[in-house]
């Protein structure tokens, strides 16, 4: 119980774990081909091929020259940058990335702040435990009212969802999770306040601080993919909702996969960012 497993190993469930879910799922679609051949609620691998064909394929970019008699020319080319998976991929993870960078520096700074002093603690905590309590995707009439459909709208939604609950992870990252003696000897040896604040405050709570953020990317995916699916005219939620209204899932599922790795990789660039950041706590 609780033995650490070999790198070899845990790779070898791992796969393990994919081939399984790849097995059943090549089951149900025999299964459902067998009954209805040109049935696409389970895509086979040439469906697929086609949905990525969809995705991939280059659009046509209409542009206007003036021309110096004072005539219009216009020009047709195709560009690889237009397909729907690279304008999706574009429009949805500028909107994560902004939100989330907002997101995290205002918590960490209210976060800290909190943490440092009393005052601060009894005024914005009860608001905060206020707002964490309301879905973001329940706000979204408020956001669409007050700021318009649009890439604000979007980053303000995001970082309303994210912003409550990761100040209050930071807050209880300084105020509970630093000892107490860290404090009392820095001063003794003669830090400032300011100096106590970032060199054993905030650096004793940084992986708290990484940890929160990491585990805020699934439910700011979540907020963003719902609000564009309600109000989106591009993006991953935007797709989704055209492609299955048209019953067009090998697309859908595909970009589910794209979806799913993504936030694989933020995920590992999070776990990477704290082993080099703070590489005593991973050995901790």
């Amino acid at each position: 119980m609780r033995r650490p497993l070999t790198t070899r190993t845990r790779i070898a469930l791992g796969v393990l774990a994919f081939a399984m879910l790849a097995g059943m799922y090549a089951w149900l679609c025999v299964r459902q081909k067998a009954i209805n051949p040109r049935d696409t609620s389970i895509p086979n691998l040439v469906q697929f091929g086609e949905g990525i064909e969809r995705m991939t394929r280059a659009r046509e970019i209409v542009s206007q020259t003036l021309q110096p008699d004072g005539s219009m020319v216009e020009e047709r080319k195709l560009s690889i940058w237009r397909s729907w998976l690279w304008t999706d991929l574009r429009t949805t993870f500028g909107r994560l990335a902004v939100g989330l960078m907002l997101a995290v520096a205002s918590a960490v700074l209210v976060g800290v702040a909190m943490g440092c002093f009393e005052p601060l603690d009894a005024l914005l905590s009860p608001p905060l435990d206020f707002l964490a309590k309301i879905p973001p995707t329940a706000m979204l009439a408020i956001f669409f009212v007050a700021i318009g459909v649009g890439f604000g709208m979007f980053v303000a939604m995001l970082t309303f969802g994210v912003f409550p609950t990761l100040t209050q992870s930071v807050f209880n990252a300084v105020k509970r999770g630093v000892p107490a003696e860290l404090v009392d000897k820095a001063f003794t040896l003669g830090a400032t306040r300011l100096e106590v604040i970032y060199q054993v405050l905030f650096k004793h709570s940084l992986p708290a601080i990484i940890e929160g953020a990491r585990m805020a990317v699934g439910p700011a995916m979540v907020y963003l993919i719902a609000a564009e699916m309600l109000f989106g005219d591009s993006g991953f939620g935007y797709r989704i909702r055209m492609q299955q209204r048209l019953q067009d899932m090998a697309v859908v599922y595909v970009y589910l996969i794209v979806l799913g790795l993504a936030g694989y990789a933020l995920d590992q660039g999070f776990r990477l960012a704290l082993r080099k950041v703070c590489p005593w706590y991973g050995r901790g």
